[in-house]
């Protein structure tokens, strides 16, 4: 058994810093956080659970790992860390009310589940109000801080390049908002999409292509190649997964991702490895998530506030 080991979660803008110690519920995952410290990450906050935060962790490999103890979020107690295969690390600080099974690395230390309370009610802010970004910043405990984001590499130069190209866009936008995505928020939209001039339903209809895009259809190819899954229908499911929903994303102005799928889709056909086929799609899992993480960072959901459950204070 290992011996718990201690970290650190800042949100320096915030002037907040809680200690947590990894445990052994979940021991691969838990090492692949460990492994990959230190790093900094756009923090984001649910938009539909509740009490919870999360972010994208610069980790390939939990995309695929094995999770061999799993819990409802909303029963284990709060300051519970969570590294799930959407790359997130999240960690409940309150109620939380979506039955979902989650696979558990830590917990924040008694001592800092206030501070970690006010970290939660400052990142809510910062994501459906103020949209000033909050910066997460995970190290080991007693350690500098930093930041990289790991490069993976492919067999075929071409292929390999690609990686490259995604994973220089991957590092550049981290911590700063995709001009892409900025325009579009901006209702600067080439393209003109968005029936009579509206901006707000291609605003939705973006956000619910890049989520599943990142979590499901990238995630799922990686997780399906390292499971062992023959490459011709790895390609296949490459094709019908990926191509729709990248042009449609590409339309609404996200172009650097037409371009990065284009690339990929007309190279597929080289990779004849699954290792180097899992590469590419493990950094086009990461490029797309940290999309969708700014995505939602930018969404103006405040204007909705006037839609409140019945009973349901502001």
């Amino acid at each position: 058994m290992k011996t718990s080991r201690r970290i650190e979660i800042g949100w320096p803008v915030l002037g907040v810093t809680v200690a947590a110690d990894l445990d052994e519920r979940n021991p691969v995952l838990a090492d692949a956080i460990w492994d990959a410290l230190p790093y900094r990450s756009l923090q984001g906050h649910a938009l539909v659970a509740g009490h919870h935060l999360y972010h994208v962790a610069p980790v390939h490999d939990v995309l695929h790992l094995p999770a061999v103890h799993r819990v409802d979020r909303r029963a284990v107690p709060d300051g519970t860390l969570f590294c799930s295969r959407l790359q997130h690390l999240g960690i409940k600080y309150g109620e939380l009310t979506e039955p979902m099974a989650a696979t558990p690395i830590g917990r924040v230390t008694e001592g800092d589940l206030d501070a970690l309370a006010d970290a939660g009610r400052a990142v809510w802010e910062s994501v459906y109000s103020s949209k000033k970004p909050v910066v997460a910043e995970v190290r080991r405990a007693g350690e500098p801080g930093g930041h990289r984001v790991p490069r993976l590499t492919a067999a075929d130069p071409e292929m390999d390049a690609l990686v490259g190209d995604v994973h220089a866009e991957t590092e550049r936008i981290w911590l700063d908002p995709p001009q892409e995505l900025v325009d579009l928020h901006d209702g600067r939209i080439a393209s003109r999409a968005g029936t009579h001039g509206t901006v707000l339903t291609t605003l939705l209809f973006v956000n619910g292509e890049t989520r599943p895009l990142g979590y499901n259809a990238y995630s799922g190819l990686v997780r399906a190649a390292h499971e062992g899954l023959p490459l011709e229908p790895l390609r296949r499911m490459a094709h019908a997964l990926i191509a729709v929903p990248a042009e449609f994303l590409a339309y609404c102005g996200l172009e650097k991702l037409g371009g990065f799928t284009e690339r990929l889709l007309d190279g597929l056909d080289r990779l004849d490895r699954r290792q180097d086929f899992a590469a590419v799609m493990a950094h086009m899992a990461l490029y797309v998530n940290c999309l969708g993480g700014w995505n939602l960072h930018l969404f103006p959901w405040n204007v909705g506030d006037h839609l409140r459950q019945a009973g349901a204070a502001s």
